[in-house]
């Protein structure tokens, strides 16, 4: 890959990428319904560059759904038992039962990138880890687990503007980490991490997917539009609901709302909002009357 990606996709407005991404969210919802209705495994694997996207994506993915089906799972610096352990051990109790999509934000690919440039594995370990993905992906396929791994790509530029805005966007500077500067540091590092893993891992049966992640908008949707197309599903057909009529009162009484009540602090900026705009509308009118009898 090159160090800056060609062919980025042009902008997508705002308003065209939330038409985009409503009518996606719909289409997530009918693959929901048919995950849990056939009992579908799917496990969807995100890995990128700090700064790539990958969190925003796997929100946009998730925010409409329900948890109890689409699960995410960002495992945190193993324990020190962990590190004791099969390397693959901590990943495999989250992977998908029957019904259930599972989202790893970085996944067991770790040994193979931040591990290894950072030096946190040996390259023994990393060359175990790249001889055996290849099989232990095969299994998880054969037992009926569909995988789809991605890739997002950013380049040079877009990474150094993404890290910086994280300083300064006080959203985001929890982001912002000693490692993510070490690794916009060490970026060829990465880069020659990252084509040697899928220079072993990208098979026929758990190819790897990459995506243009310049821009994030674009970015999501064509991710989600992808997935989708990987996964074979149907619209089931939604069925109709009628509302019962409500119990009666029996002589029930509402209790005193007021106690303990979360203050309604921008309620009453709205109303404040309001009649100011309503006091300037009188003024304007006030002052155009006046011009008038002055004028007559």
């Amino acid at each position: 890959m090159n160090q800056k990606t060609e062919g980025k996709p042009a902008k997508i407005s705002l308003k065209k990428y939330l038409r985009e991404l409503r009518y996606l969210h719909g289409e997530l919802v009918a693959l929901q319904r048919w995950v849990q209705r056939e009992g579908l495994k799917v496990c969807i694997i995100f890995e990128g560059r700090d700064g790539a996207g990958k969190g925003g994506t796997i929100k946009a993915i998730t925010e409409r759904v329900s948890p109890r089906v689409f699960r995410t799972v960002a495992l945190p610096t193993p324990t020190e038992r962990e590190k004791s352990q099969i390397y693959l051990q901590r990943y495999i109790p989250h992977l998908p039962a029957a019904g259930e999509v599972v989202i790893f934000d970085r996944s067991w690919y770790n040994r193979a990138g931040v591990e290894r440039v950072m030096g946190f594995c040996t390259e023994e370990d990393c060359f175990k880890f790249l001889t055996i993905m290849p099989f232990f992906e095969k299994a998880l396929t054969d037992s009926g687990i569909i995988l789809l791994k991605y890739w997002l790509e950013i380049d040079m530029e877009e990474q150094e503007r993404r890290l910086k805005n994280r300083i300064a966007d006080p959203r985001k500077v929890w982001k912002l980490s000693p490692m993510d500067t070490e690794s916009y540091r060490r970026w060829y590092d990465y880069s020659r991490a990252r084509d040697e893993m899928m220079a072993a891992t990208d098979t026929s049966w758990a190819p790897w997917f990459v995506a243009d992640s310049n821009d994030k908008r674009t970015a999501r949707l064509n991710i989600i539009r992808h997935l989708l197309s990987q996964i074979p599903y149907e619209h089931l057909p939604v069925p109709e609901v009628e509302f019962p009529p409500r119990q009666k009162a029996d002589g029930y009484r509402e209790t005193d709302r007021s106690r303990r009540m979360v203050e309604d602090w921008y309620g009453k900026q709205a109303q404040a909002d309001r009649e100011y705009k309503e006091q300037r509308k009188k003024q304007k009118r006030q002052i155009k009357a006046d011009n008038a009898e002055l004028e007559g």
